[in-house]
């Protein structure tokens, strides 16, 4: 509880890690909040489906607030949101002057505040791709304003998690995005960076996947836990093993 994990992908889609704790989150009862700017509900709930969860039931019991993103930016843009219940667009910041996101930090907390009748196990925020409000003009303190007041309310206040992915690349010139990733990863608890091969594509190994668990953040002078695994996508799971240990070398 009370934890902030970073998922970063380079070279590679980490999308996956996403469903995995989507499902995971799900399937333990807890609230959860997911800001989707990435893809459709659709697109979640056919993936959660192979995984034995379903979205559509989870938003009819309350478990699940799914914010999609594209299709409040088209309202947004086209002039056809409706504010609900005198509230705002969580995404209001695209169409005005300040890149404020504010409105967006209201919706997270409006929605994983416990009622007295919820009986969920606690509160999460799960946020796919945190690097599209950059995309749609937000500036990288606003971005990393909203993370922290996020962290407050849900980690430290609620006692909750929080699970964020960002697409990140050394190479790239997106100075904003690279900022906003080096100081989320100051910050994490843990962080799980998925990164393509080195030496390109290969039909038995996907890529690898680096864990960082943060032990330095707990001031104890030791150094952070490093795991490095590579990986194999299947059709309804992930198989995991040791660098150069895939079934197709052995």
């Amino acid at each position: 509880q009370g934890k902030f994990t970073l998922l970063q992908d380079t070279r590679t889609d980490g999308s996956f890690l996403v469903h995995h704790f989507l499902s995971f989150y799900l399937r333990a009862g807890c609230k959860v909040c997911f800001v989707a700017l990435l893809q459709s509900f659709s697109h979640y709930n056919i993936v959660a489906q192979k995984l034995g969860v379903s979205l559509t039931a989870a938003k009819e019991r309350g478990q699940l607030v799914f914010l999609e993103g594209l299709k409040s930016c088209l309202d947004l843009l086209f002039g056809e949101e409706e504010e609900q219940s005198g509230q705002p667009s969580p995404l209001q910041f695209i169409s005005e002057s300040a890149s404020n996101l504010k409105a967006l930090f209201d919706f997270v907390r409006t929605s994983l505040t416990p009622a007295s009748s919820d009986s969920w196990k606690g509160p999460v925020l799960l946020v796919d791709d945190l690097s599209v409000l950059l995309s749609l003009g937000a500036t990288p303190v606003a971005v990393l304003d909203f993370i922290h007041y996020c962290r407050v309310t849900v980690c430290s206040q609620l006692k909750g998690n929080i699970v964020v992915l960002v697409h990140s690349n050394e190479d790239s010139e997106d100075e904003e995005n690279e900022l906003v990733v080096n100081s989320l990863c100051h910050h994490s608890d843990l962080i799980l960076w998925v990164e393509g091969l080195a030496t390109g594509f290969c039909k038995d190994v996907h890529g690898q996947i680096k864990i960082i668990r943060r032990v330095s953040l707990e001031l104890t002078a030791e150094q952070d836990l490093v795991q490095i695994y590579q990986y194999k996508i299947q059709d309804k799971n992930v198989t995991f093993f040791a660098r150069g240990l895939s079934a197709a070398v052995l």
